[in-house]
This record gives structure tokens, C-alpha cells and sequence, in this order.
């Protein structure tokens, strides 16, 4: 199965509004799913959302007409980056395979910080974090082939 074919499964599941795809072919298999930002939770263990109670109207039960302003909402944390594999290859977490990794999660790291190697055509690429922020996710297991544009690492921006 080649990138093509990936690309092509991805739209049929944004056309048919497919939340999970799973494939097992031989010694293929590919699991894609759509709007999953962290662990799953199983259903009957998801929280229920918490809406607020309704106000009584203004004036009513000896309440003043006039209500006092909201603060404003406090700023949103900015979204976390993505390092981005800048060629295809294969992925390394570490310089060697008795050498320990370059990063884990809650690594900090900063623009020149070596997060892994990408090995394409017998030579080994080294790959740079090229922003500030802490290491929240590991997108690729080691030793597995990457595409150009792959998201490998997610760090969160300080």
C-alpha cells in the first residue's frame, strides 16, 4: 500500500464521516483514526458534559435588573507543533540501538536540539526540534519507515 492509496482511504472517510479505519493485509496492517486527540475513552466511561443552571429572569425573586460583566476569558494555551519528517526513511530515537534515546516525553527541547535520526539512501540524518517546547507526544515507533511530512513528534510551545 503506498501514500497514494492511504490518501485515498483518508477521503473516503472524510466523505462518509468514518471516525476509524482498520486494514490488515499479511504483513500489513494500518489503523487510522479521525479526531482522536488523546486516549480513547470507552463510552460508557466518557463524562457527561456539565451545562450550568438557568438563571431566573432578571428581576424575579428580588434579583437586581442589572448584572454585573463577565471577566474576559483567560488566553488559550497555544496549540502544540508538530516536527515534521523533512524526507522519507527510516526513523531512529537514538544514535544507535545500545544508545539511549534522544528525547522522551516531557523532554525539553529547544531549536537545535537533535530529536532523532532519519536514515534515507545508507546515511543518517540527524533531525532538529527547530522550535522551544516540551516533548507531549511520540508519533512514530522506532525503526519504522516515515513519509515526507510525517508528523513525529508533537512539543508543546514555552
Amino acid at each position: 500500500m503506498d501514500l497514494k492509496d492511504i490518501k485515498a482511504i483518508i477521503d473516503l472517510m472524510r466523505k462518509n464521516a468514518l471516525s476509524e479505519f482498520e486494514l490488515e493485509r499479511q504483513d500489513f496492517k494500518i489503523k487510522l483514526k479521525r479526531g482522536v486527540t488523546g486516549p480513547a475513552i470507552p463510552a460508557e466511561e466518557a463524562p457527561l458534559p456539565a451545562y450550568p443552571a438557568p438563571l431566573p429572569p432578571a428581576g424575579a425573586a428580588g434579583l437586581p435588573a442589572a448584572t454585573t460583566p463577565a471577566a474576559p476569558p483567560a488566553p488559550a494555551a497555544p496549540p502544540p507543533l508538530e516536527i515534521k519528517s523533512p524526507m522519507i526513511g527510516t526513523f531512529y530515537r537514538a544514535p544507535s540501538p545500545d544508545a539511549a534515546n534522544y528525547v522522551e516525553i516531557e523532554t525539553e527541547v529547544n531549536p537545535e536540539t537533535v530529536v532523532c535520526l532519519i536514515e534515507a539512501m545508507k546515511v543518517m540524518n540527524e533531525i532538529k526540534a527547530e522550535a522551544k517546547g516540551v516533548v507531549i507526544e511520540i508519533l512514530v515507533e522506532n525503526a519504522k519507515p516515515v513519509e515526507f511530512g510525517q508528523p513525529l513528534f508533537r512539543i508543546r510551545p514555552t
